[in-house]
């Protein structure tokens, strides 16, 4: 099966079909199925703009509008989760995932779902520490704080995911799983981003909670977008018990939909012959759902998940077949994704432009249809109770009042933020165009695979042939494999083997265009330095 990745869309729906099809005129076949890693923006109308956290010049309604009003349909199945640059009103509708047009699937905060017998998970958003350990408790209308934190990855979400046992072919994520950079060429990459290398010399780029997941699912595939440059990778886990062999995950992140860059790649994916052709439930993950409902926090209140630490009485939540046999049977022995997209918002209409349109919190018929048949809560009806419940009793919330706080006790169990960057990345968008953002720590977080060894070259299998343990801060050498197929320049058809299967790299698409890219990058000038040590995480969301 030919799936196609996309990373940072950006709204650029009409750009990226476009290349799907230059793909497929190339490419020995049509494209099966579209993954996008994030920053999707789907955006319906003038107040969905409102909700994206991006400064006022660069919201651009884009072509997403023509999908969710039936004017244009997706020529091919695509899949997404969020990033941090979401029309995040439009997504919190769909907390389990859901249709956000015709034949466009969200995949929630996060989910898992199967598709010809692939099964495809992934988590949306981008991990900060401050805000890890509460609950969902943001709603539209947003301030200034929660309209960054909306986006911000829970520990609940990560905790359902861990309860996960079956194998996973593919997961996404937006922000890189901390420590990947080490499993690719490095130096290419600081070649590329030399911004970037502080942060991977203390092993402090990338989520730490994605790094614990990729560490938990080990799955075949792992794509993810957000600091805007193509990277793969190829990680080697450590064998368990019940394993001959250790399993290994291929890494690739892309680059954003712009002219001239690696924002698309299709590679072959092995899938089952007799599987259904449409999108299905992944009834292990259903079963988790039903069995973590009671966790559901609507609060700013930190928390911390079952554990097997006598303090709780249960810190299981894994599928049982009994329990799993029970969802198939509200299911009604039918896994299928129900083809029930409804507009729940009115669509923009360029010929009517309207500045004042009113942002509602709604409940979307998907969710509640869903919930319904599972048993299962929707967030967004217990946090409109709670808001009722508020002005019931004169409780009248003010603006900010829901904002994250950022007091010494408000931390994670990961010691250092990590999705933003110590120095400028100057392809990004800047959420606060008067300072540019600082992190203040380093990371100790052990992680416990293995690496490539820093002298091998040649091609992917011959890069990871030696392995040794990774420690925890690891200083950039200048011997990085320089000749990795993640510092090779692709070609249409070009073919680099890891064993028997192809290498990432094969059919590197960029979408065509006239435009040239400037011959040296502008320089960003730094302001206010003497600030910069002691920024606070909360004001660093220009978030890659």
């Amino acid at each position: 099966m030919r799936v196609a990745v996309a990373g940072c869309c950006h709204g650029e729906l009409d750009k990226i079909y476009e290349t799907l099809a230059l793909a497929e005129q190339r490419g020995p076949g049509p494209v099966d199925l579209l993954l996008c890693c994030g920053d999707f923006q789907a955006v319906r109308n003038e107040a969905d703009l409102r909700c994206m956290a991006v400064p006022p010049k660069y919201r651009h309604m884009q072509t997403f509008y023509r999908y969710y009003s039936g004017e244009k349909k997706a020529p091919v199945l695509t899949i997404f989760i969020g990033g941090n640059h979401e029309a995040s009103n439009h997504l919190q509708e769909l907390p389990y995932g859901g249709w956000v047009a015709p034949n466009i699937y969200y995949l929630g905060l996060a989910g898992v779902v199967k598709y010809r017998g692939i099964r495809i998970g992934g988590i949306s958003g981008i991990f900060k520490s401050h805000d890890y350990r509460k609950g969902h408790f943001e709603r539209p209308p947003y301030d200034s704080s929660t309209i960054r934190s909306i986006y911000h990855v829970r520990n609940i979400e990560v905790y359902k995911l861990k309860q996960l046992k079956q194998p996973v072919d593919i997961f996404l994520s937006h922000d890189w799983p901390r420590s990947i950079y080490h499993y690719g060429n490095k130096k290419q990459l600081l070649k590329t981003k030399s911004f970037f290398r502080q942060e991977v010399e203390n092993n402090t780029l990338g989520s730490p909670a994605a790094s614990e997941l990729l560490e938990h699912l080990k799955p075949a595939y792992w794509f993810s977008a957000h600091l805007h440059v193509k990277f793969a990778a190829l990680m080697q886990h450590q064998a368990t018990d019940k394993e001959q062999a250790g399993k290994a995950t291929k890494f690739l992140a892309l680059d954003k939909c712009l002219p001239h860059r690696d924002f698309l790649q299709v590679l072959e994916v092995e899938h089952d012959p007799s599987a259904p052709e449409y999108l299905e439930y992944d009834v292990e993950w259903l079963t988790v759902l039903r069995a973590t409902d009671d966790l559901i926090n609507v609060t700013r209140n930190l928390w911390n998940m079952p554990e097997n630490n006598g303090l709780h009485t249960r810190w299981d939540y894994s599928a049982t077949e009994e329990a799993m046999k029970e969802v198939m049977e509200k299911l009604n022995h039918d896994p299928k994704v129900p083809c029930n997209f409804s507009m729940t918002a009115a669509c923009y209409d360029p010929s009517k432009p309207q500045t004042q349109v009113q942002l509602v919190h709604r409940i979307n018929p998907q969710t509640t249809e869903f919930c319904a048949q599972l048993g299962i809560t929707d967030i967004n009806v217990i946090l409109q109770k709670v808001k009722d419940k508020r002005y019931l009793f004169g409780e009248y919330e003010e603006q900010g009042d829901l904002g994250t706080d950022d007091s010494e006790e408000d931390r994670s169990e990961y010691n250092t933020d990590t999705s933003a960057m110590s120095s400028i990345n100057p392809d990004e968008i800047m959420l606060d165009e008067e300072e540019e953002e600082v992190v203040s720590a380093c990371s100790d977080m052990n992680t416990p695979s293995v690496e490539p060894s820093s002298d091998q070259a040649s091609d992917l299998s011959t890069s990871f042939s030696d392995v040794r343990n990774l420690p925890s801060s690891m200083f950039v050498s200048s011997d990085d494999p320089s000749h990795s197929p993640t510092g090779r320049e692709g070609k249409p058809g070009e073919t680099v083997q890891s064993g028997d299967e192809k290498d990432l790299t094969e059919f590197p698409l960029k979408r065509l265009s006239n435009e040239h890219e400037p011959e040296q990058r502008k320089k960003i000038k730094r302001r206010n330095q003497a600030i910069y040590a002691a920024a606070d995480d909360d004001d660093d969301d220009n978030d890659e």
